[in-house]
């Protein structure tokens, strides 16, 4: 079956179902998967002509909805897939070479008989393709050759997580084309994680992956990182009158490890105050009762990490609960707690050393106003620069997106919905 073919049964609405699941429409997806087709055939189609039949894949961005900072410590999040996505035109070929071009970017070009790690490839998107490639080979998968032109809406520094929607792409690829879909959503994550730590050089934890990988709401319980109790969490935030907003403050990363280091560094000598290795091993009780010679010894910034986290791990299982229970009242009132327990205790809404630049505190204070009791915000992901999270009534959508862009610039307000599905492959 041809690129032509494809396009036709986009046209002719056989891919409607696939779209409605992912994004809630047919007509801009249509259009974009029709446009990948294109791209596909005009870099790839030289080769094959039209002797391949091309399949079309997708992975999303997550977000997270509760655990701040809580994974690196073992604890519980509350996690969600959203409909901005990196999708994927593919087609099988006959040399053993993985070749992705990605929108913007130039070709990687990955030979399947080296599938070492390179440090050459650190922190480059080779280094992640390799790396899902190698690791599926050596728990047990087939990988074969495959021609790929990718596009993505993911937006970069959004705390979206781009790279690791990336990951699970190339997982559920090579899962479809040679082993019958049979690489379960889990596991995909992990070889996902496993490729960012030892081929692509980041120590990242396993919640983005995760959530990109299963889709919808996910609860996730990391007291055993190598074997997590994931939940997914069925609730149509849609249906309650309300949108997700993720608010792009314009905030430098730049310089900004040493704030996200303080947390972790904070939150490890805490827990090796009792003899431990991560919070989610130490008593909170215990951890009250030794207040005052914690401070003696640390100081009060590790302290205060601590105090977010006992509480902020046990909000994203209490969040997770209340999704179940359909009580959204609740949900919202605990993802506000959430917020202020990040901006209090945690404080990683602005940083120390750059006092004159809090857009995240103004986009929280000025989202706060405009709700006036309506709705939740809370920031989103990692902190000190990027972005909020707002819950917002559908019915003031509109106002809450002009007043907030007035502020921070056009298109900076970003409104998503949850979706139901996490790596996906196409109908064939």
């Amino acid at each position: 079956m041809s690129v032509a073919d494809i396009k036709k049964r986009i046209s002719d609405g056989y891919y409607d179902d696939d779209f409605k699941t992912m994004y809630g429409e047919t007509a801009a997806a249509a259009k974009r998967y029709s446009d990948a087709l294109d791209a596909f055939s005009e870099i790839y189609g030289k080769f094959y002509g039209d002797k391949r039949t091309p399949r079309l894949f997708s992975a999303p961005g997550r977000t997270e909805v509760g655990g701040n900072h809580t994974d690196h410590q073992h604890g519980c999040v509350l996690a969600g897939s959203v409909n901005l996505d990196v999708i994927a035109v593919v087609a099988e070929n006959e040399d053993r070479k993985v070749r992705i071009k990605s929108e913007g970017f130039p070709e990687d070009i990955i030979d399947l008989d080296h599938l070492e790690p390179d440090p050459a490839e650190f922190g480059h998107a080779a280094a992640l393709i390799r790396g899902m490639c190698g690791i599926m080979e050596k728990h047990g998968y087939k990988v074969g050759g495959f021609d790929a032109y990718t596009t993505s809406n993911v937006l970069k520094g959004s705390g979206l997580s781009s790279s690791a929607a990336f990951e699970v792409l190339v997982g559920v690829i090579i899962s479809h084309l040679f082993n019958n879909g049979a690489v379960s959503a889990v596991d995909i994550a992990k070889f996902a994680q496993g490729a960012e730590n030892e081929y692509f050089g980041k120590p990242c934890g396993l919640m983005d992956q995760m959530a990109s990988s299963v889709g919808g709401f996910t609860s996730i319980d990391f007291n055993d990182p190598k074997n997590p109790i994931i939940n997914k969490v069925e609730f149509d935030l849609a249906s309650h009158g309300h949108a997700l907003c993720i608010v792009n403050t314009g905030g430098n990363h730049a310089d900004l490890t040493g704030d996200y280091a303080d947390i972790t560094v904070g939150d490890r000598e805490v827990a090796e105050f009792f003899g431990k290795e991560f919070l989610r091993e130490v008593s909170e009780e215990e951890f009250y009762a030794n207040i005052k010679p914690l401070r003696e010894k640390l100081g009060d910034r590790g302290i205060l990490c601590a105090i977010h986290f006992f509480a902020d791990n046990r909000r994203a299982i209490d969040e997770a609960e209340a999704l179940r229970k359909n009580d959204f009242e609740e949900f919202l009132r605990l993802v506000t707690e959430s917020g202020n327990s990040s901006f209090k205790y945690l404080q990683n809404v602005f940083s120390t050393r750059f006092p004159n630049e809090q857009g995240l505190s103004i986009a929280l204070a000025v989202t706060e106003r405009f709700l006036k009791g309506k709705g939740a915000c809370r920031v989103h992901g990692g902190g000190f620069a990027g972005t909020i999270q707002a819950f917002v009534p559908t019915e003031i959508l509109a106002e809450y997106k002009h007043m907030i862009e007035k502020i921070f610039g056009e298109n900076t307000c970003y409104v998503l919905n949850i979706r139901p599905v996490g790596g996906y492959a196409l109908k064939v």
